[in-house]
């Protein structure tokens, strides 16, 4: 799952009903880079890139085109696929792997590695972040941003699922600071659309970026 989840219920991390999400819709998301991606990434000089839960792939897009050698996953096929398609229409390759990241173990490392808006249950999602964790390079970085528990406090339209949520702390409280430099723990307010795409709103994201000590 990645970029923003404008749903009240609980969704299930399943991936049949991820597949018939991305059916029921020409696309899901706008297409367009996370903007946290943008923010912490534009400077670093382009290398391999790991995108863990690309969906349509739209981080992975922006990425290639900046230079970079993106390994994109996700368990959804249909996503996959979309997003294959769009990299085929602006003459980018990427590698795209179907995986479940609950399960998958990455089988390289990567100068950065980036996992957007990933809301699963607190022990799937701390061995999943420790995985990716521990496929960052010496001297790379890791990016995991998320939505902010505060969100549900100010009315946003977040799944009623308090413990999908994290804070860019308790990511970082699970990194050794002998191997890594923890470089933000923030929580950032940006402009957001609402679940019909129309009145802009004030949504907050949990940003962790840590660099791995070569």
């Amino acid at each position: 799952m990645t970029h923003e989840e404008p749903v009240t219920r609980a969704h299930p991390f399943d991936q049949e009903a991820w597949e018939e999400r991305y059916r029921s819709s020409q696309h899901v998301w706008s297409g367009r880079p996370n903007g946290q991606l943008v923010a912490e990434v534009a400077d670093l000089p382009p290398g391999t890139a790991l995108d863990a839960g690309c969906g349509e792939g739209g981080d992975a897009l922006w990425l290639t085109g900046r230079g970079w050698r993106v390994t994109a996953v996700d368990f959804s096929t249909v996503a996959l696929e979309r997003a294959a398609e769009h990299a085929a229409d602006l003459g980018l390759s990427v590698e795209w792997l179907p995986a479940d990241l609950r399960s998958w173990l990455p089988p390289a490392s990567y100068d950065l590695v980036s996992t957007q808006f990933l809301h699963i249950p607190p022990e799937p999602r701390r061995a999943v972040f420790r995985r990716l964790a521990a496929a960052v390079a010496p001297g790379g970085t890791l990016l995991v941003v998320g939505h902010d528990a505060s969100d549900m406090a100010a009315g946003v339209r977040r799944p009623r699922t308090p413990e999908f949520f994290f804070s860019a702390a308790e990511v970082a409280s699970d990194l050794d600071p002998a191997e890594w430099e923890v470089v933000t723990t923030d929580v950032r307010q940006r402009g957001g659309l609402d679940h019909e795409g129309g009145h802009s709103t004030v949504v907050a994201d949990a940003v962790l970026v840590a660099r791995r000590r070569s």
